[in-house]
């Protein structure tokens, strides 16, 4: 990783996509640009200084010299605020997706702020499946999800009406460290098919309404107050999963000992403290495929010693 020089004239460097050099690399003639992404995660708006004593052309001048980061590939750390362009000018909010902490079986761990994955049997018996302990092995045994709102955030616009066609989310993008779990419905806990892997062990599943009835619904609750929604305005959709943990957690201690740690946790049943319980700490990324509005959700999958 590197700076580019944005002293003198504009500079655009772009990569290919972990896809797009798959394409590339097979001669075949199916790599063609369909499309691409721009993004501003170096940029901080707050240096525009409209209090400038040399006049409007140094507002942003401080912007501009803002170091750009070269072009790097690695999907992980790359493009986490992607631009998008909207033609309408007669917008004054926009949607954005929230984790719902009020549906019954969607709570996060007490004040950690991540959904527990108890790997095994074992730490699933110790632990409770409720509260935000969801079973790796055993998804269908519990009633704890992972439930995702989309819509208006505002109290300037009432949740009686409905969200315009165009803003509402109709497609998900997850993505998920395949090394570590996969998506499964929240229902019966039926796998999601997964759209592709990429060189970084990364799976990306792509959710429909319409196809995929059992993670993606229409949010038809229009009452004002409702004590079980977080989107204060106009509802578009929810997204609703679980995640089985890999057999490589289930199995082995191997990933928790590399990419993890330990700490305490109290047991369920006996409220005793289990010393040395391992855990991995990662986020399952859920984009919205019409805005291209992203939340990051942490997890934390645990395995008892």
């Amino acid at each position: 990783m590197a700076f580019l020089d944005n002293s003198g004239d504009i500079i655009l460097d772009a990569v290919l996509t972990d896809t797009g050099r798959m394409r590339l690399a097979k001669g075949d003639g199916s790599f063609k640009i369909a499309k691409f992404a721009l993004g501003d995660d170096e940029i901080n708006y707050a240096l525009y200084n409209k209090n400038h004593t040399s006049g409007s052309a140094y507002y942003d001048l401080e912007i501009l010299q803002t170091p750009v980061l070269e072009a790097f590939t690695n999907n992980g750390s790359s493009m986490k605020s992607k631009l998008v362009s909207i033609p309408r000018t007669n917008l004054l909010y926009m949607p954005i997706l929230k984790i719902n902490p009020f549906a019954s079986g969607n709570e996060q761990v007490e004040s950690s702020g991540s959904f527990f994955v108890a790997v095994d049997s074992d730490t699933e018996s110790s632990f409770g499946l409720e509260g935000g302990v969801l079973g790796g092995e055993n998804p269908s045994a519990d009633n704890s999800f992972i439930r995702v709102d989309q819509g208006l955030d505002t109290t300037e616009v009432s949740p009686t009406y409905t969200i315009d066609a165009d803003l509402a989310e109709t497609q998900y993008i997850i993505e998920i460290d395949n090394r570590l779990g996969k998506i499964c419905a929240s229902t019966d806990a039926t796998l999601a098919n997964i759209s592709f892997i990429d060189d970084d062990n990364i799976a990306t599943y792509f959710l429909s309404l319409g196809t995929d009835l059992k993670f993606v619904k229409e949010n038809t609750n229009r009452s004002n107050p409702a004590p079980l929604e977080c989107i204060a305005g106009p509802r578009g959709t929810t997204l609703t999963f679980k995640v089985q943990a890999s057999l490589d957690l289930n199995t082995s201690t191997y990933l928790f000992e590399r990419l993890g740690g330990t700490f305490n946790m109290r047991d369920a049943t006996t409220g005793a403290t289990v010393s040395s319980v391992y855990y991995i700490d990662t986020t399952i990324r859920v984009t919205g495929a019409t805005t291209g509005y992203r939340l990051d959700v942490p997890v934390r999958f645990i395995k008892k010693p």
